[in-house]
């Protein structure tokens, strides 16, 4: 990995340690996409089973799963892979469980009263991404909340083959239906609707980069989605007394998720900087995604700063989709992060707790949109809504006070709304 040295640097060189690999649109990519979007949304069903037999091969005759056939999964998995899927179910419920939010109602006034009210998503769309391996943890990152938050119609879908392990994951978190597409199609079969994939109304869930453009296009359509999506990162805060070992293997784990993926290293101490650089030798040797670890690491850099305070601040400028924290007192420095997607503090917190079981969700805003974007939470699966009532006295006490603003505005039709109101409850009164 490069090295830096922040105090070295010009405010111009500083801006270019921080910066991404630009996302380059292209412009082929685009075009097709909207091609895909537009067949689906025209021809249903027929598009899926055409496109998918493009893509991914021949749609399986049976490419819709029930919760009943989700459940029959389970009797094809092993005792420790299902106890394994299990207890991250049981953790990451607990967290999100927590998350729920009483009604509030506040009494604002003598007779005027205000509430926040909370209410889920009536249909939801995920997409869970297939590839060489079954991806269970976005089964549950996705599915989870949408349960607990008390979505009506939870819709999943996932390119063919399903794996055993996907349907298992989905039956026990509630999917009411599992559809075998993917990738653009997918995702146009969610926004639109088909003779058989009902339309949501908002789309979670990561993918390659036809199902990020298909999400980004359907949501300039007025159809929600979750976050816009970007290659993973992760950037390491460690002093003089982290495990080098450690270290490495946090800026492996991400790296060799993509060639595009990044990994940066902040630090005071160059000695642990020189034991990270040996480390990640070492351990790069026996890693099976070596190649593409390699290659995210070409992109990456380790930073070497003055102080912790200083690594704070790098890291808040660049605002890191995962932020593991490996110093004497880790928690000290938690007041001053500002940006970040999720945090991991102390040695013992590697990145991948937070990708499985520890309960957290690993669906995180990347790019450095973690300066405004919130990691997928509850509320995500939720509306809020804001409920008023006054009473007779309550509306003669604040009528005026109305009256005068939407006045000032030159807005008369909103004064005359309370001034008749005010005019037929003084008569009434008189």
């Amino acid at each position: 990995m490069q090295r830096i040295h922040w105090c070295q640097c010009g405010q111009s060189e500083r801006k270019a340690a921080l910066q991404r690999s630009d996302i380059v649109t292209d412009p082929a990519l685009v075009d097709r996409v909207s091609q895909i979007l537009k067949q689906v949304k025209c021809e249903g069903d027929v598009a899926l089973r055409a496109l998918t037999e493009q893509y991914d091969g021949t749609l399986p005759e049976s490419w819709q799963y029930d919760s009943t056939a989700l459940s029959e999964a389970g009797e094809r998995l092993s005792a420790p892979l299902k106890q394994a899927i299990d207890t991250a179910i049981k953790n990451i419920r607990a967290f999100h469980q927590a998350q729920a939010l009483p009604p509030v109602s506040p009494q604002i006034a003598p007779g005027i009263a205000c509430e926040l009210r909370t209410e889920p998503l009536q249909r939801v769309g995920l997409y869970v991404p297939g590839g060489s391996a079954p991806l269970i943890s976005t089964v549950l990152m996705l599915a989870l909340p949408a349960q607990i938050a008390g979505c009506e119609l939870k819709v999943m879908v996932t390119p063919p083959p399903v794996n055993d392990a996907i349907l298992y994951a989905a039956a026990r978190c509630g999917i009411d239906r599992l559809y075998a597409i993917g990738g653009a199609q997918a995702i146009a079969a969610l926004a639109y609707g088909t003779e058989q994939v009902p339309r949501v109304d908002k789309i979670f869930g990561p993918g390659n980069r036809f199902v990020t453009e298909a999400k980004r296009q359907v949501s300039q359509q007025g159809i929600a989605i979750d976050m816009p999506a970007g290659p993973s990162e992760v950037l390491v805060i460690a002093d003089e007394l982290a495990n080098p070992e450690f270290v490495a293997a946090d800026l492996l784990s991400q790296a060799e998720h993509g060639a595009d993926s990044q990994a940066i290293l902040v630090t005071p101490s160059t000695d642990l900087a020189d034991g990270v650089d040996r480390a990640l030798k070492r351990q790069l040797a026996t890693l099976p995604r070596a190649q593409i670890a390699n290659a995210a690491l070409r992109q990456s850099r380790t930073i070497v700063a003055q102080d912790l305070p200083e690594a704070a601040a790098i890291s808040n400028a660049y605002a890191p989709e995962h932020l593991i924290v490996q110093t004497r007192d880790p928690r000290a420095l938690l007041p001053v992060i500002r940006s970040a997607g999720s945090i991991f503090l102390g040695p013992w917190t590697p990145e991948s707790v937070g990708d499985y079981a520890s309960g957290t969700n690993h669906v995180l805003p990347t790019y450095g949109a973690a300066r405004t974007v919130s990691s997928l939470s509850l509320a995500d699966f939720q509306r809020r809504f804001t409920v008023q009532e006054l009473t007779r006295g309550g509306l003669d006490a604040l009528g005026d006070t109305v009256i005068t603003l939407a006045q000032a505005e030159g807005l008369e039709g909103h004064a005359r709304a309370v001034a008749l109101r005010l005019s037929a409850n003084r008569e009434g009164s008189a």
